[in-house]
């Protein structure tokens, strides 16, 4: 016969909430009709997103992310803002043997300095910045071959086609996190942030 559970093994074991400081390293903006950035001096933005951007609006069409809808339903957009990090980059450079990874060939909004395996942020974390832009996190921004193509030729690859494909495997859990505006603003470049991690736990039924 088995003994019952205990509380202590019923329940999980809880992280507590945490914050990390970390500086706007860089600041990426798409035009309406790509989903590469370019650099520019500070982004706007309302509840929809970046003003003018690639990914703005407070709805998007479904993709090849969402299988549990057709493709183009219309659902809330919570991919407003791409952010990755520097040393991530690096990383997923070295592995494809290339020399860098700029962050506008990924369509990257905010490089984000000093937060250590930012991919691995929870989603619910909180990023706030100096200016007053409050951004909260989704999720990670799983890798795909079309930014892997981007990388493949602006890194001037010999085999574009391999490129991309081995792009998604070097970038796993590496490729940055999608956001979505919940206090609207101007973030600058050079910008302080204040990183607030939610409690975290394993969800074992």
């Amino acid at each position: 016969m088995e003994l019952p559970l205990t509380r202590l093994d019923r329940d999980p074991e809880i992280l507590p909430a945490r914050k990390l400081a970390a500086t706007v390293a860089g600041v990426y903006v798409a035009p309406f009709d790509h989903f590469e950035t370019r650099a520019t001096d500070g982004l706007d933005l309302t509840f929809e997103g970046i003003a003018g951007d690639y990914h703005a609006g407070i709805t998007r069409n479904s993709g090849g992310r969402e299988p549990w809808y057709p493709r183009g339903t219309e659902m809330r957009n919570e991919r407003q803002l791409s952010i990755v990090a520097p040393d991530e980059l690096a990383e997923i450079a070295q592995s494809m043997e290339i020399a860098d990874i700029g962050p506008e060939w990924i369509g990257a909004n905010l490089l984000l300095d000093g937060v250590p395996r930012l991919s691995l942020l929870p989603a619910g974390t909180l990023m706030f910045f100096k200016g007053g832009v409050t951004l909260k996190i989704d999720a990670q921004n799983g890798p795909c071959r079309i930014a892997g193509r981007s990388v493949a030729e602006h890194a001037g690859m010999a085999d574009l086609d391999a490129g991309a494909l081995l792009f998604p495997k070097a970038a796993k859990r590496l490729r940055g996190l999608v956001a979505w505006v919940e206090k609207p603003g101007r973030i600058e470049m050079g910008e302080d942030v204040s990183v607030r991690i939610p409690e975290q736990w394993l969800y074992r039924p």
